[in-house]
């Protein structure tokens, strides 16, 4: 687990890059935060990994696709009930593909969660630094992740 500290949107956007760039644009990037943390920001930052220059958060929509190469879902669990609801989209289908997962809102859905990911909590709000967890679950490369990726 590697831990620091984040000061302005903009270094959230760089960390969200840095670190999209380091799951060689594929995996499962699990989203962790209350509102205003900066979920959305940090996703943002991985989007631009992919060329993306516009990325709003898939509130209402659940996921938005991005036909990058590989591509790029983002999905928001936050007005999911449960698990069941997210398979009924089809997130099975969304697990076997080549691409990068990056879920907001995961801890609603954790039953659902791969167990190979990486997690990121984001802790904080409003104008105040954020403080960033990343911790590799299950088959993931910790000696990537767990060297500071702003460094």
């Amino acid at each position: 687990m590697i831990r620091y500290t984040v000061k302005t949107e903009n270094d959230m956007l760089a960390l969200g890059e840095r670190i999209a760039q380091r799951c060689s644009l594929r995996g499962f990037i699990a989203l962790y935060g209350d509102l205003g943390a900066g979920k959305t920001v940090f996703a943002r930052g991985v989007a631009k990994a992919f060329g993306i220059a516009h990325v709003s958060s898939p509130t209402f929509t659940i996921v938005c696709e991005y036909p990058t190469e590989p591509k790029l879902y983002h999905f928001d669990a936050y007005r999911l009930c449960d698990a069941d609801e997210l398979y009924a989209i089809g997130f099975s289908d969304y697990l076997r593909e080549d691409a990068l997962i990056l879920m907001e809102w995961a801890n609603l859905v954790s039953e659902a969660l791969p167990e190979d990911r990486l997690d990121v909590t984001i802790q904080g709000s409003g104008s105040e630094p954020r403080t960033v967890t990343i911790e590799c679950k299950g088959n993931c490369d910790k000696e990537v992740f767990y060297e500071d990726p702003c460094a």
